[in-house]
């Protein structure tokens, strides 16, 4: 018999905050000082994507960097944020009160840490957090599972005893190959690849519908991979 999972780690933008139209707004409007025209294949390639400011200074011919990307937008992010402009995602605090239920609470985001703190202090979840990963705090940025691996160690434990709500297949696939559970609560109008879904234990399609899932994997006693995710 394994021991419980006892945390969960949460995605930021788009799992928690509706966040994803002020990132293309913020970032189309730095690529249009360069000349570019910010297309829907531009917003969406900035969805779960831990290289966003590389995409977005590629799309400005060499005359950006991505530092300069990833300063000018996230300030002008956290300015949104501590505003008040970002909003929780319907479901999304209750999904965290949920969680608290179980164990402490994390956060994992590609996002920068002024921008990140400003959101989750205007929720009232910054103080609530035992630990918060950022951009700036590991090398590799997602899919890769540094974000998660650097939760877990945050929260002082092993990732099996984690259990992470993630909306993007990079996401999915980072917190997968950390080795937690997965909880995968895709941003509405996308669908999730095949091999991405299956890496999930259970999916919904919003946090509302997450809330009954999460109390499930937290109360599963055991690791023997899901063969199928449910999804409601």
């Amino acid at each position: 018999m394994s021991q419980a999972r006892r945390a969960t780690v949460f995605d930021l933008d788009d799992t928690l905050v509706d966040s994803g139209a002020a990132w293309s707004r913020v970032c189309g409007a730095f690529a249009a000082r360069y000349g570019h025209v910010w297309r829907v294949e531009d917003h969406a390639a900035l969805h779960g994507n831990g290289g966003w400011a590389s995409y977005v200074a590629g799309l400005c011919g060499g005359a950006a960097s991505a530092a300069e990307v990833v300063e000018t937008c996230s300030a002008a992010m956290a300015a949104e944020g501590a505003a008040g402009r970002i909003a929780a995602l319907p479901g999304a605090l209750d999904l965290v009160r949920e969680a608290e239920r179980h164990g402490p609470v994390a956060v994992a985001t590609a996002s920068s840490r002024g921008y990140v703190e400003a959101v989750l202090r205007e929720l009232g979840l910054l103080a609530r957090l035992s630990a918060v990963v950022c951009a700036e705090d590991v090398t590799r940025g997602k899919p890769a599972p540094d974000a998660y691996l650097r939760a877990a160690a945050g929260l002082g434990l092993p990732p099996t005893c984690c259990v992470a709500v993630e909306d993007s297949a990079h996401g999915i696939r980072s917190a997968a190959a950390a080795g937690m559970s997965v909880l995968a609560v895709p941003r509405a109008g996308t669908r999730l690849p095949a091999e991405v879904a299956r890496l999930a234990a259970f999916q919904a399609a919003t946090a509302t519908d997450a809330l009954p899932l999460l109390g499930r994997l937290h109360t599963l006693r055991h690791t023997s991979p899901v063969s199928a995710p449910l999804t409601v």
